[in-house]
């Protein structure tokens, strides 16, 4: 009989014990193993792997307006009229600012979101995202 004791990610295999009703192999015994001694088998689970981050990032050029920039902010990114104008500003001065972080996916959509949206309403706002 095979008995199995989980340890954390680790399990702990006894075969052939004493008490096993005679006559009866367990399965999988090994035949040269009469003695009735303990083994252990390991089997190690893989990782999982967290996904990469994207940063979303506005550009600043001269001719998208402030107020279509806030709104971009707070219609794609659930940002506040505070928060969005805070960014906004930060985009204005430094010429880039940080949107949101993202999974590869989501950080694209939201770029194509965003461009699609701009060049909708006749502005040249540029998106772009890069990795974290």
């Amino acid at each position: 009989m095979t008995k199995t004791l989980a340890l954390g990610h680790r399990r702990l295999v006894t075969r052939g014990a004493k008490n096993d009703p005679p006559g009866r192999e367990p399965p999988g015994k090994d035949r040269g193993n009469e003695d009735g001694r303990t083994g252990i088998a390991t089997k190690t689970r893989p990782k999982t792997k967290k996904p990469s981050l994207y940063k979303v990032l506005l550009l600043n050029d001269d001719y998208t307006p402030m107020e279509f920039v806030v709104l971009v902010l707070e219609k794609y990114f659930a940002k506040g009229r505070d928060e969005a104008t805070r960014i906004m500003l930060h985009v204005h001065h430094k010429g880039v600012g940080v949107c949101g972080v993202y999974p590869y996916e989501v950080a694209e959509t939201k770029v194509t979101q965003v461009m699609d949206f701009s060049r909708q309403n006749g502005h040249p706002l540029q998106c772009t995202m890069e990795k974290e």
